[in-house]
Order: C-alpha cells, then structure tokens, then sequence
C-alpha cells in the first residue's frame, strides 16, 4: 500500500517538476522494490492490482510525455519554417508601418513649426498694437515723462493756454503755426534757436511748392530775400546739354520756381507767424513729450536761460527737422544716408542757362548748380557714402580740383575753382526716410522730422507745404481738440490724403538719383544714357518728367509709365540697327535693373496708399463730434 501511495505520487507529479529519464529511473525502482517485496511477503490481491494500476498509469503517463515531445518538436520546426517563408512579408509590413510613423513624425515637425510662427506672429502684432495704442514703447526713458494733474487738467507752467503747441520753427514750424493762427488756434511755438539759419539745402522751392505757399498766404514771404526765380533745368553730360521747362503756360505769369538763402527765407516766414497775436514764438529746447494715459499732453522744454518749463496742449505737432529726437517715439525711423553734399557758394558767377538750375551727370554722382541771389551760386558736389574727404588736411580741396573740376561746364570752371581756393567748404549728410508713423492720440509728425528724400530735386519743401495744406483742411471743422483718441483716429486719414503728392516726389528724387549716378555696370550706363536722351526728345517726353519733378503733376502713375518709357527706349537704343545676343543680354538687365530701383521705393511708400488711396478705409474718415 506504501508502494502504491508513492508510485501514485510520482504519478501525479506535473509535466514541468521531473524529466523523462527521472521518471523512468524512479519507475524502475518501484518494480524492482515491488518484486523484492513479493518474494519475502505476500501481498493482497487487491494491492497487487493497485500497483499494477500506479504502474499503468507511470507507463501512460510516459507515453503522453514522448507524444507531447514529439508535437511540440514538429511544430517548433514547422514554425521555423513558417517564418522563414514569412520574413518577407513581416519586412512589408514592417517598412509600412515604419513609413507611416515618418510620416507622422514628418507631421508634427510640420504642425509644430506652424504653431511657432503663429504665436510669433500673434505675438508681434499684440506688441505693435500696444506700441500703436500706447504711441510710444515702454523704454522712452528721458524723451517721454508720464504725467497727472492732480485736478484732472494739465496747465502749462506760465498758466497760459494753448490749442497747438509746435515743436521746431523752420519751414514747417513756421508754415503751420501761421495756417493754424490764421483759422483763430492758439499756437505755441517752441524753436532751439531763433537766430537766422545758416544751412546749403532747402534753397530751391519747385512751382509745386510755390502754389502752396500761395494757397496758404505765405507768397510774400519770397519777397525782400534777393529771391530769384527757376523756370527750369539744364542737364549735361559728356559734353552735351538740353535745357527742361517747367509746362507754366496755364498759370500765373508770377508762378515759378524759386530759389534763396534758406536762412533769410525762414525768417520772413517766423515774422510772418509771429505777427498774429495768437501765435506765441518762444526759443527753447524741448527735451521730452509728456504723457498721460498713453495720450500727449503737451512737452518739457529748457529756456534760453536754462529754466525747466512744462507746456500743455490738446495737440502737440512736432516738426524739428531731419535731426529730430522726438520722432523715434512717433514713428518707425529708417533713415538712410545714400550720400554726402558738398556745399560751395560761387560769385559773380555766370550759367549758361540763367533762371535754371543746372545738373551736371558727373562721376560719380551728380553736381547741382542754381542761383541762391543775383550774385551768388550754390554749388552742391554729391559724394556717395558716409564717408567724406577731409576739409582739414586739405583733402577735399584737392578733391574737388582734380576729379570735380574738369567735369563742370566751362562757363563755370573759373568760379568753381576761385570758390574752393577761397575755402568756404561745408557738408551735409543726405538723408531719406519713407513716413511710417505710429498713429498717436495727442501728436502728430510733420516735414524732415517725419519724411524724407534725397535732395536732388529739391522737393522737401514742396511735400512740407503740400501736409501742412492738407492738415489744415482736416482741422478746420473741428472747434474742440481735446478728444484724443477720436481725434487721433480721424487724423490717420492725413496720411492717406498726402500720398498723392509726397510719394511722386519721393519716388522721383530716389529713382533720379540712382539712375543719375555713374555705375560700372553697362546696363546702368544705357539706363543712364537712355534717361538723358528721353528727356532730350522734347515734347512730353521732357514736359512729363518735368511736371512731375516740379511738383505740378502729382501722379505716381505718370511717374512710374515714364520711368519704365525711358528703359524700353534704352532697350530700343540696344536693338536697333542690330540686335545681337550680347545687346539682348543687356537690354534683359536693363529692364531688370529698372525694376530694382523703383520697386522697392514704392514698396516703402505703400503700393496701397500711392495707387489706390481710396481702397484706404481712412479716407473716408469724418470729423469727431
């Protein structure tokens, strides 16, 4: 019975505790003990049969051991063999599903980058538009004071009360303190020096300009300088030379260009504004805006004798000229600085063509010459870059004889080298800034401070007078001023309005001036050529560029079908009699230079605001109630 029970429990044992030799071992000493056990005892017949029925099971369960042993080894190799014959198809499907995980990755590098440039792009915009709302960014510093009246009004420190306060008594200053004075404002004018300027640029007013003056009735102001008058150019080059008119048939006999001392020029114009009782002139240096609520209230400003003053007004119109240090925090200031000007005043000096001014297409840049009195001529030698010779060391003297001098006409030479033996040599920076204004509630840019050109075709003043015409007409509907967030929304149709003209004068004085300059590149050089011969063709050929210079045709359309007119007649210059492959080549870069130098000119202007101004939902802008 002992036998059976542990033969049973050997039995019982699970598949995965013994081996198969273990159990054959141990099953063979359980017969030989059974056996040995017969021989010395006699069992029962009932024992008998139950270990006969343990070793039966032994025995069966041994044979479903080898069965199993033997399945499980078919089916290991059956599949291995299987997955040899799949590993093709596994490395499809493994390659798919590979593909299909670069692709996902490939999408969400993709998602990822958009979602940057959203937020940065959402993140600009919220910053400009608190710079736009605010008017000027949080880093002003010194230039711009917070300040609170503690009874809700702003006064000035004298107690006196103003409508306008204008920043900067030069053409503009003194142009728009006498329109505003004139509608009944009261205008304060605060200038850093109230003495006569003495500056080599701003001397030639265009017709354009002068009918300006006339409509705003500062025409006299021309009278008692020595003024004289323009009624056209001369250009030259290489020898040759046409005479351009200014198309005046239709007008006033008296309506010309003009050109004078600058100096003399605006002091007329600072008496002619300072003779109304509501214009109050005063000399001091303003040294920061004052605001309050993201509104100008007026400005902190240093006497002449150092005493530390405060004005307030409901508008503040800062014109301080081209070396303005209030505008960074009214506008987006680009300037560039494409050249210098070399200024020479010539005596008893000759023209050719009297009552012109003269351009000479010299190298490398070009010389302007044009009366300033009846016995003085400006000289203006341009050199490009920032970099000018020495006056000094004697650099620009030798300078000017040896690489300008044999370039003038003969008429002039003599006076031009007496003119720089005598020493009176000055420069200036050329300067140019396309207007990108910051619509401020309380401010507002005005003349050099907001815009600017090159000087070439003396049309700063022009653009000036031209804003100040238009600026007044928006004005003079409105009784109250004090509402500066409305006022500064109406306002913003200014700078739609004025377009028309400042963008042809601009666009006009950028593109001459490239053109105009020497270049080695021939395709410039037949741009060049190609400009002077147009404009010698008469006709409209020389009365449309003409009109447009002076300040009489302002159409930016007309500009830009006569600027690409003169490059398809340089390309008609190349083909004709013979057209060879070089010429083509040439033409090819012509036209594409051509593009280079306006387009982007154009862009800086605004291509909306220039040829579709009223596409500009500002246009239509009323005035406050």
């Amino acid at each position: 019975m002992l036998v059976s029970c542990q033969t049973l429990y050997i039995s019982r044992l699970p598949s995965w505790s013994l081996s198969t030799s273990q159990k054959v071992q141990e099953t063979q000493l359980a017969l030989q003990f059974c056996k040995a056990k017969r021989k010395h005892s006699s069992f029962s017949e009932s024992s008998n049969k139950q270990t006969s029925t343990a070793v039966q099971e032994i025995r069966t369960v041994d044979n479903r051991e080898n069965k199993e042993r033997d399945s499980s080894l078919f089916l290991s190799r059956s599949t291995s063999s299987l997955g040899w014959r799949c590993v093709p198809l596994f490395l499809f499907l493994f390659g798919i599903q590979r593909k299909k995980k670069e692709r996902m990755a490939d999408w969400y590098l993709w998602a990822w980058i958009l979602c940057s440039t959203m937020t940065l792009v959402v993140l600009r915009g919220s910053v400009l538009k608190r710079r736009k709302g605010n008017g000027i960014s949080a880093t002003r510093g010194e230039s711009v004071k917070r300040v609170l009246a503690g009874n809700g009004e702003c006064r000035s420190a004298d107690g006196s009360d103003a409508d306008v306060i204008v920043v900067g008594a030069g053409v503009a200053g003194s142009a728009l303190a006498h329109t505003l004075g004139k509608d009944g404002r009261r205008v304060h004018v605060i200038e850093r020096d109230l003495t006569e300027p003495d500056r080599i640029v701003g001397e030639l007013l265009q017709p354009g300009g002068y009918l300006k003056l006339i409509e705003l009735g500062l025409e006299d102001c021309v009278e008692e300088i020595d003024a004289q008058k323009v009624f056209g150019y001369a250009l030259f080059k290489d020898g040759k030379h046409t005479r351009l008119s200014y198309p005046l048939e239709n007008f006033h006999s008296d309506v010309s260009g003009r050109s004078f001392h600058n100096g003399r020029f605006i002091q007329r114009m600072r008496e002619k504004a300072a003779s109304l009782p509501n214009v109050r002139l005063e000399q001091g240096t303003v040294t920061s805006l004052l605001e309050e609520k993201g509104t100008i209230r007026g400005v902190q400003y240093k006497t002449k004798d150092g005493r530390e003053l405060t004005a307030f007004a409901p508008l503040t119109i800062v014109c301080d000229g081209c070396f303005s240090n209030l505008r960074r925090f009214l506008c987006n200031p680009k300037v560039d600085v494409p050249s210098c000007f070399v200024g020479l005043v010539l005596e008893n000096c000759h023209l050719p063509y009297s009552n012109h001014g003269h351009v000479i297409l010299a190298d490398p840049s070009p010389i302007l010459f044009y009366p300033i009195s009846s016995t003085e001529v400006r000289c203006l030698v341009d050199i490009p870059g920032q970099k000018v010779p020495s006056i000094a060391n004697g650099e620009m003297t030798n300078y000017l004889k040896t690489i300008v001098a044999h370039q003038v006409p003969p008429e002039i030479y003599d006076s031009f080298v007496a003119a720089v033996d005598k020493g009176n040599i000055r420069t200036m920076p050329n300067r140019s800034m396309p207007a990108s204004p910051y619509p401020t509630p309380g401010a507002l840019l005005m003349g050099d401070a907001f815009n600017m050109r090159h000087p070439l075709t003396g049309g700063g003043m022009t653009v000036a007078l031209s804003d100040i015409v238009v600026l007044r007409d928006l004005l003079r509907p409105l009784r109250d001023l004090n509402d500066g967030p409305n006022l500064c929304k109406y306002l913003e149709s200014f700078y739609t309005l004025r377009k028309p003209v400042a963008s042809t004068v601009n666009t006009l004085a950028g593109a001459l001036y490239k053109v105009f300059s020497a270049s080695p590149d021939q395709a410039r050089k037949e741009m060049r050529q190609a400009c002077f011969d147009y404009l010698s063709l008469g006709g409209v050929f020389s009365t449309g560029p003409i009109s447009l210079l002076s300040g009489l045709n302002p159409r930016p359309l007309s500009l830009v079908m006569h600027f690409f007119a003169v490059a398809i007649y340089g390309i008609g210059r190349l083909l004709v009699p013979f057209p060879s492959p070089k010429r083509i080549w040439i033409g090819a870069r012509l036209i594409t230079g051509a593009s280079g130098i306006i387009f982007p000119i154009i862009k800086s202007e605004g291509v909306r605001q220039m040829f579709f101004p009223a596409t500009v939902p500002a246009y239509y802008r009323a005035p406050p109630l």
